[in-house]
């Protein structure tokens, strides 16, 4: 039979408890009764020995045959099978019993087979006379059995009252528990809060602690996604009335060639604009959820995604004249996923060719020093306040008089990324090109 397995913590406390006290109960029964069957083997066959002796020391019986076919009764001991022989094997004695016995006698205990079970026989010899004693072994199996039985009556009797102690224990100590269960699978998909941990046992209170911990960081990534979605729908409108406009404005132009081309650029640079932003904020929602997937990660070669990426934008810095190129490109590899860190270095590099005036410098360098490797961006552009620089990192914020086209969602990309891959985000003042500095700084 296929025993069913039980993955209830309550059932299995119960199973095995319960296992445990009927084991005990029955090892104890099997222990009592052996021992008791000792005790009960030495006192008979002391006994035995005793009343051996003593027939021992009487006067021999009579050499007679018809004492020989004459039962006698052993008084109070009717369990006792006593026979006596003569020194030439002649039986003169036998006690009144329906057992029959070997005619045969071997000095001291034995253990002899008859009449269908086992007698435990003592024999003793003199020079007028050999006597025995026996008994039957079941007469010391009941006695020993019902030593047991006395012993156990009490634990028979505490059995049932520990298996409810135990039962109410149990069930007592796994009831906050259920009451922790009962809270979680009453509430509503939105409601995040704590799961309360009073009377909790210490075993279990960790559990609900990272479960609460758990809500707290669904509880942001909701109030995060909803920020998101707001931010995006505010930064989606201003764009597309702004196209409604423009082609309005291209629908009164009709008549008139130069207001008509004008119309016609206005709408291109607005299509661009939101192609951008929608672009952005693919990425970003991209990078969200490769963070929340774990995708796996690889050893990297910053210096070569770096490589990539200024050969991927020479062309945009080239339309504006800007000087764009690796400055230093030590070897160094990192921890990462090559997709995310190739977004990365091009929002940087990105950034700081739009910000950078016509004809300026943007230099890139992978710089490897102990324990870190530097990824740093540097541009002759006018730079980001030391005021403002905590708040660019945030969604669809714009340094205010910023002429340069953009989302506001670049550098916000970068530090999600780069906070995924362990590393720090620094925006500074560049000694050499006196504009923006932007550095990212990798564990090694």
């Amino acid at each position: 039979m296929k025993v069913k397995v039980t993955h209830s913590l309550r059932g299995r406390l119960l199973w095995f408890l319960l296992a445990a006290i009927t084991i005990a109960a029955v090892a104890q029964a099997s222990i009592a009764y052996r021992t008791a069957l000792q005790d009960a083997d030495q006192i008979f066959d002391y006994h035995m020995q005793q009343m051996a002796l003593s027939l021992r020391s009487r006067v021999p019986l009579a050499n007679t045959e018809e004492a020989a076919n004459v039962d006698t009764p052993v008084a109070g001991n009717d369990d006792l099978v006593v026979q006596v022989w003569s020194p030439d094997g002649v039986q003169v004695f036998k006690s009144v019993s329906h057992a029959r016995l070997p005619q045969r006698a071997v000095l001291g205990f034995s253990n002899v087979r008859a009449n269908g079970t086992t007698y435990r026989i003592f024999s003793i010899q003199s020079n007028s006379q050999t006597v025995q004693v026996a008994q039957d072994l079941a007469v010391r199996r009941s006695m020993a059995g019902n030593l047991a039985l006395r012993t156990l009556g009490p634990i028979a009797v505490m059995m049932p009252i520990l298996m409810l102690v135990v039962w109410w224990v149990v069930s007592g100590s796994l009831e906050p528990v259920a009451r922790v269960r009962k809270q979680v699978a009453s509430r509503q998909a939105d409601d995040l809060s704590p799961v309360s941990e009073a009377g909790l046992p210490d075993e279990v209170r960790p559990l609900v602690q990272e479960l609460n911990l758990l809500f707290g960081r669904v509880r942001t990534a909701f109030d995060a996604q909803q920020h998101f979605v707001g931010d995006a729908a505010h930064e989606l409108r201003t764009p597309l009335a702004a196209l409604k406009l423009q082609v309005q404005s291209l629908e009164r132009a009709n008549g008139n060639p130069e207001a008509h081309k004008v119309a016609v650029g206005r709408l291109t640079a607005g299509i661009e604009r939101a192609t951008r932003l929608v672009e952005q904020l693919l990425v970003l929602a991209r990078q969200e959820a490769s963070a929340a997937g774990g995708a796996p990660r690889q050893p990297v070669d910053l210096a070569g995604v770096a490589k990539r990426a200024v050969a991927d934008l020479a062309g945009l810095a080239q339309v504006r004249c800007i000087d764009l190129g690796l400055q230093r490109a030590d070897g160094a590899a990192i921890e990462g996923q090559p997709d995310a860190l190739m977004i990365l270095t091009r929002n940087l590099v990105d950034n700081a060719i739009k910000y950078t005036p016509n004809g300026g410098t943007v230099d890139v360098s992978v710089v490897a020093e102990a324990g870190t490797v530097r990824l740093r961006v540097e541009d002759s552009g006018p730079g980001i306040p030391p005021e403002e620089r905590e708040r660019v990192f945030d969604r669809f914020y714009r340094v205010p008089g910023s002429d340069a086209a953009g989302s506001g969602l670049g550098l916000a990309i970068i530090k999600s990324i780069a906070e995924r891959h362990g590393a720090r985000l620094e925006l500074g003042e560049s000694a050499r090109l006196k504009g923006l500095e932007a550095t990212v700084i990798f564990p090694a």
